[in-house]
């Protein structure tokens, strides 16, 4: 099986978050925060060694899913006419969650910060770079907006995910007021995203019902 230069820089970052993990391990708490509400208030903890290792572990597995989509995917023939794309967005993906992993584990070492509006800038990147990859996937069973209209249509799958991509960066430009507005930060990123995939869904409908029409 022969690897890609993002497989391998994708690899690195997970390695990477194991070693921080492991070098960080023994200042950790007992017990360690582990999840945040809508006003960056800790309401949930995990035991040390889950503190430090779940989201390294959650990483690889989300490598090694992302490793096999091209290889295994009816339509991979497709991915690879975008590959370029979706290679970014695994580097962005494993990124963020070296990023989430890091405040984490900031904050169990004595940092205090808003949790909420530290992660905005993250997921601006991630939900922006969404959007460009949406605009440029072609039709396949694992990436994308996949409803039984998108994927029964070339035509509803590529009016949709044009649609799709120009809304996925709206969205994460509107989630950047959340940095201006830190309590209403959560709803900000929450809102524009749900209402964007809710439409989306919707709109690829109407849109395979128009085709039928014709």
């Amino acid at each position: 099986m022969k690897f890609r230069k993002s497989e391998f820089i994708s690899l690195l970052i997970v390695i990477l978050s194991f070693i921080v993990s492991w070098y960080f391990y023994p200042a950790l708490p007992e017990k360690a925060a582990s999840h945040w509400n809508a006003q960056g208030e800790v309401n949930g903890y995990v035991s040390k060694f889950w503190g430090a290792f779940l989201m390294p572990i959650i990483g690889a597995a989300v490598y090694i899913i992302f490793l096999l989509i091209p290889r295994i995917d009816p339509r991979r023939e497709n991915i690879q006419k975008f590959r370029s794309y979706f290679d970014g967005f695994i580097v962005l993906l494993l990124l963020f969650f070296f990023y989430l992993h890091g405040l984490t584990l900031a904050w169990n070492l004595g940092s205090n910060f808003d949790m909420v509006v530290m992660l905005i800038p993250a997921f601006f990147v991630l939900f922006f770079y969404v959007g460009v990859m949406l605009r440029h996937a072609e039709m396949n069973w694992t990436i994308g907006i996949r409803t039984p209209w998108t994927l029964s249509s070339e035509k509803v799958w590529k009016k949709t995910h044009l649609l799709g991509g120009r809304l996925f960066q709206l969205s994460a430009i509107i989630s950047l007021i959340g940095i201006l507005f830190p309590n209403q930060a959560i709803w900000l990123l929450l809102i524009p995203i749900i209402a964007s995939a809710l439409g989306l869904f919707a709109y690829s409908y109407f849109l395979y019902r128009r085709e039928e029409i014709k």
